[in-house]
């Protein structure tokens, strides 16, 4: 939806379970005119779509994309951002390090990325200055990416990607971003290590006169090619377990002219505690689920310590506690849970630093574009998910819709 300040709301449709196209267009069908109500709005309703690959190619085909813009229409749907991040199957079986693949070493992730970016350019609005978003894997699992040889390849096959957005938007008119989105324990989980590798990799002279020379440019306007269509997805789940403060990590991205493709509205899990007290493995228990990577960031005086995965950082393997026994200890947890809660008995939530983006977005925002993203709903204890999935959404877009149009 729109709100005051130019700024687009929506939701990420990955919270629900579909691999096909049939199964997203059946999800369209029964939640767009339900949230419409809940949200009692009379203008269109923004809708993320997260397609996998399966309905990536059935919805490509020409007479279905036209069935879809038409029930937009009427439906008074608008799509402005597609989730490009889960290439397969991502409810029902164990997802886990496989989201991440095919990575961006991959040919395969261009090509699905290219088709993606296709549908969204028919999908886009064509009114004065939207832009329209795909973002994705962070270009691997921090364990595949194994020499600086992979590295260059992956940013080779992102600026292919750029060349591919470039030709689209001569094509179309439709200007198309790829929004890398930063995760723990991926090759790009901190805002330092987004700088380094646009940097050292995506902003090289040698990388962008490869570019400059596929699309026949200058060297310059192949920068700004890239600076134009690639750019990142900012998480507010993933920048808050890592400990990233807001204020800082956007005007660092601005400093190093890195685009800022749309924010992920989310919230994580957040237990403080003291080292070796057991509190930790009694109440995290439930949320040891085998769908999902829940990757753990601990903060203790000591500094950061990262685990892969909720059950790793359970299991003390007879190590002595990180700062010392009784020392107290801050564990964020990559677990999306809903944005309106604060608190969930036992833990906090990371929502004060959502309350300080979107407080930051009001004064100055590099980009007007918002989805919230809580995909792990039909993941949480049962009783976090009581309530009617469509009213859990519409809760959590009135959420965000109050603190920008208090």
């Amino acid at each position: 939806m729109k709100l005051a300040g130019g700024f687009h709301l929506t939701y990420c449709s990955n919270i629900h379970p579909g691999e096909s196209w049939e199964e997203v267009r059946a999800n369209l069908v029964t939640y767009l005119p339900a949230l419409r109500e809940r949200l009692g709005i009379e203008g269109p309703l923004g809708i993320g779509l997260r397609l996998s690959a399966q309905a990536a190619e059935q919805l490509s085909q020409p007479e279905e994309l036209e069935r879809l813009v038409e029930f937009l229409a009427a439906g008074q749907g608008y799509v402005f951002t597609i989730n490009g991040f889960p290439y397969g199957v991502f409810h029902g079986v164990r997802v886990k390090e496989q989201v991440y693949l095919p990575d961006w070493k991959d040919d395969e992730r261009l090509r699905y990325t290219l088709l993606l970016a296709r549908i969204l350019a028919r999908l886009l609005p064509g009114e004065p200055g939207m832009e329209g978003s795909v973002s994705t894997v962070p270009g691997a699992f921090k364990a595949e990416v194994r020499s600086a040889e992979d590295a260059r390849q992956m940013a080779r096959l992102m600026l292919r990607c750029v060349a591919g957005l470039y030709r689209l938007r001569l094509e179309t008119g439709k200007r198309i971003t790829l929004a890398l989105e930063p995760e723990p324990c991926c090759f790009i989980e901190t805002i330092a290590e987004a700088v380094a590798f646009f940097e050292e990799h995506l902003f090289s002279a040698a990388l962008v006169q490869e570019l400059a020379d596929e699309l026949g440019l200058a060297s310059a306007q192949a920068l700004a090619a890239v600076r134009e269509h690639l750019g990142l997805c900012y998480d507010a789940c993933h920048m808050a377990i890592e400990f990233e403060e807001v204020e800082r990590a956007l005007d660092r991205l601005d400093a190093a002219r890195i685009k800022v493709c749309k924010f992920q509205i989310s919230s994580a899990l957040k237990l403080k505690f003291r080292a070796g007290d057991g509190r930790a493995r009694q109440l995290l228990a439930p949320f040891t689920e085998s769908t999902y990577l829940h990757q753990v960031v601990a903060r203790t005086r000591a500094g950061l310590e990262r685990y892969q995965d909720l059950p790793e950082a359970l299991d003390p393997q007879d190590r002595p506690p990180k700062g010392g026994a009784g020392a107290e200890v801050e564990w964020r947890v990559h677990f999306h849970v809903p944005i309106f809660l604060e608190e969930m008995k036992h833990f906090q939530t990371t929502q004060d630093h959502l309350v300080a983006l979107l407080e930051r977005l009001k004064r100055k925002s590099p980009c007007p574009y918002l989805e919230v993203e809580t995909y792990t709903w039909d993941v949480l204890p049962p009783e976090y998910r009581a309530q009617p999935i469509a009213d859990a959404i519409a809760r959590e877009l009135n959420w965000v819709r109050e603190r920008i149009e208090p």
